[in-house]
């Protein structure tokens, strides 16, 4: 088995944290599992640690994920370790309030010649002709769409 690349050596107040962290049991699920795994894992002298096997076992959780939680332990400390990291920029979004506006007006108007109603590709293909977009894929009118609760049925 290779050595593992991050050793979690918790401190007393660490470890006595964690554990009444999880014994009030009032925190997300990710979260205690996360403090679950800092305490199986840790490496301190004098403290049994588990195998990663047993702990994949025992908290129903991929080696990847013990893996990333020792990794944020030793690069960024152990609150990130507990807590979710928030992204640095919003993900990317392509549609904004006037194009959502458009697309919604374009789905409520009548279909196209030789149609019986818009589909999502047509609407796609609508809003790249219209300059909107460089490329949209219909999953992506979908999602818009749902999110407005616009049915095209």
């Amino acid at each position: 088995m290779p050595a593992k690349r991050y050793k979690v050596l918790l401190t007393e107040p660490e470890r006595q944290h964690l554990l009444s962290f999880i014994s009030t049991g009032k925190a997300a699920a990710r979260k205690l599992t996360h403090a679950r795994i800092l305490l199986q894992a840790d490496e301190s002298p004098g403290q049994p640690h588990w195998t990663d096997q047993h702990i994949r076992e025992a908290l129903h959780v991929s080696g990847r994920t013990i893996e990333r939680v020792r990794q944020t332990f030793v690069e960024e400390g152990f609150d990130a370790a507990l807590h979710h990291k928030k992204r640095a920029q919003p993900g990317h979004q392509k549609f904004d309030g006037d194009k959502e506006a458009h697309l919604i007006a374009i789905a409520c108007s009548a279909a196209p010649e030789g149609r019986l109603r818009w589909t999502l590709q047509l609407l796609a293909d609508h809003m790249v002709a219209l300059h909107h977009f460089e490329s949209i894929s219909a999953e992506t009118i979908r999602q818009v769409l749902k999110k407005t609760k616009l049915s095209l049925g």
